[in-house]
């Protein structure tokens, strides 16, 4: 059994009275003002995550790209450096391993993937067994911390704290530079709220972290949890590995086939150009409720007649916009826009709608 780990800011976290939980094995901040001022904060301003249990490898080498090119679904051969790129790890038969990024450190020759906290061991185990050609490879994860600092106003509030034009970071690039005094800091211009901003990566050495994010306090960066993470993902409409992307799921039925490109070999290629072809039997949708009630991951959709077509991956209201919504994977037939579904909430069955995500 593992023991619960923490990252270099928890002794941050709870001077700041976040309630505290365990998530992928750490002990994470779920919430501090509360998950709806906190969502509101980043979508109008900006907030700060703590998301330093994500994973992140780097691989070095000759075949460094070919390494990735077989076990990403995404082409990174795209990639040149100072780039990033989302994709996946496919299992044997079609399956999703985890969702990933991909950054370009040196065209050709260097990369980091940053992969999700709950599979960074299972994850690792797919990139060894895959190295045939004895890429150098360095799980750095224990030593990294990872701040996102993500709203519409992120850049501007922070760019006193770098020499970086931030303003001038292209979506899904990156540099290094020095942020808050601090050295050798990867700036990038990605981050899962939907809201801009950046993420920073950095060695967990030499009080990096106190440093950077007593700066970030100091300047009125608002602390966010991990419940308006998931409330901020879930109005995008982006999936969230272990609820609407799974083993079992393909990239084609979780609506990710812009990111699994045939024109290169991978792990399941055929099995996923036989899916294209045939046409998927499942795919995931977006919901919002019709009738009250809070879609909550697990509940069975159903038709009007009470057949199951389906199940719900992510549900909740989204502070701002008020709807209850939700994500789920149905029977291809039924995931037609504006169609009605209904979801076995507790002893009732209740309607919700099929739209179009994001949902705001």
């Amino acid at each position: 059994m593992h023991l619960i780990q923490q990252t270099p800011f928890i002794e941050k976290h709870i001077a700041l009275g976040a309630k505290m939980a365990a998530f992928a094995g750490y002990n994470m901040p779920i919430s501090y003002s509360g998950i709806n001022d906190e969502h509101m904060a980043v979508r109008q301003k900006a907030g700060v995550f703590d998301v330093s249990h994500m994973g992140e490898f780097i691989l070095k080498g000759v075949n460094a790209l070919d390494l990735i090119q077989r076990i990403t679904s995404n082409d990174a051969s795209k990639l040149c450096k100072g780039q990033a790129q989302y994709s996946c790890f496919t299992n044997e038969s079609g399956g999703i391993i985890d969702d990933l990024l991909v950054y370009c450190i040196e065209t050709n020759s260097a990369y980091m993937l940053v992969v999700n906290a709950s599979n960074i061991e299972k994850d690792w185990d797919w990139v060894v067994k895959n190295n045939y050609k004895q890429v150098e490879l360095h799980n750095i994860s224990s030593k990294t911390c990872l701040l996102a600092i993500q709203g519409p106003h992120a850049c501007n509030l922070i760019q006193s704290l770098t020499p970086l034009n931030l303003t001038g970071l292209k979506y899904y690039t990156f540099e290094r530079s020095t942020f808050a005094g601090v050295e050798n800091v990867l700036i990038s211009a990605t981050g899962y709220t939907g809201s801009g901003g950046v993420e920073i990566y950095f060695d967990d050495s030499n009080n990096a972290p106190n440093i950077i994010w007593d700066s970030l306090m100091a300047i009125g960066i608002q602390p966010i949890g991990l419940g308006a993470r998931d409330t901020l993902r879930v109005e995008m409409g982006f999936c969230l590995y272990g609820n609407d992307i799974t083993d079992e799921t393909s990239p084609l039925e979780a609506g990710l086939g812009w990111i699994t490109k045939f024109s290169k070999e991978f792990t399941a290629k055929s099995i996923l150009i036989r899916q294209k072809q045939e046409g998927i039997k499942r795919k995931l949708i977006g919901f919002e409720m019709v009738e009250r009630g809070i879609p909550r991951n697990g509940y069975s959709i159903q038709t009007i007649d009470g057949a199951t077509i389906g199940i719900v991956t992510s549900g909740t209201q989204i502070p701002g916009i008020n709807k209850a919504v939700g994500l789920g994977y149905v029977d291809a037939q039924h995931a037609v826009i504006g169609s009605n579904v209904y979801l076995a909430i507790r002893n009732s069955v209740v309607k919700a709608q099929v739209v179009k995500i994001p949902f705001s």
